[in-house]
């Protein structure tokens, strides 16, 4: 039976917030450890290293986040395990923002001149040295916009957790609404939400950039 929405509503809504920025977050941190392992496996100087690597991210990139969601939460299922619905979209969330991260930090270590590459080794340096000490603090440095701006994917990206029942930002306004079908004011306020959660960091991310450009 319908009813009229009310404060309690609005504050369900609000507290889902935590479990999207939980989400998010290790997402991101996530997704950011394995990324790392995939730029670096990029840019390898073995083959098949590469080429691994490559394929993982056109799966990745190819397919769609829901569908990835999809597999794992019901493969696992299916298989007997029960991973529940937080650790099923952490885990793809996770690995869905690695293939980005992975691809926009290989673009960013390939920016830096190869003559630094070759000083470097002239001076008896290791290639993991060569990494570690010239190559990956300036790739750091160009990689900081598009890596914020990678977070607004991934905050957007953890509503599709909702359709396995994962109670986040997006799930909290399908309960309430479900209850007092006021689909306007409800999925207003998830949107401003949302809005409130990746505007800010969009800013950060154009501001960085121009830093980045007048440097």
């Amino acid at each position: 039976m319908l009813r009229p929405i009310g404060i309690g509503d609005f504050i369900f809504i609000l507290l889902a917030v935590r479990w999207t920025i939980a989400l998010s977050l290790m997402a991101f941190l996530g997704g950011g450890v394995v990324g790392l392992g995939v730029a670096l496996a990029r840019v390898s100087r073995r083959r098949w290293v590469r080429s691994a690597s490559a394929w993982f991210i056109r799966v990745i990139q190819g397919t769609p986040l829901l569908t990835q969601i999809f597999l794992v939460f019901f493969g696992a299922a299916m298989l007997g395990w029960d991973i529940g619905a937080m650790l099923a979209a952490a885990a793809c969330l996770t690995i869905n923002t690695a293939g980005f991260l992975g691809e926009i930090w290989r673009g960013c270590i390939e920016a830096i001149p190869a003559g630094q590459w070759q000083a470097a080794e002239a001076l008896g340096l290791r290639r993991m040295q060569v990494l570690r000490h010239v190559v990956l603090p300036q790739a750091a440095r160009l990689s900081i916009p598009p890596t914020v701006g990678c977070l607004v994917h991934v905050i957007k990206g953890t509503s599709l957790a909702a359709l396995i029942g994962f109670v986040e930002l997006s799930r909290a306004g399908q309960i309430v609404n479900n209850s007092t079908y006021d689909p306007m004011l409800v999925f207003g306020t998830v949107g401003a939400l949302y809005f409130a959660l990746c505007w800010p960091i969009s800013r950060l991310s154009a501001r960085l950039e121009r830093r980045l450009a007048a440097g």
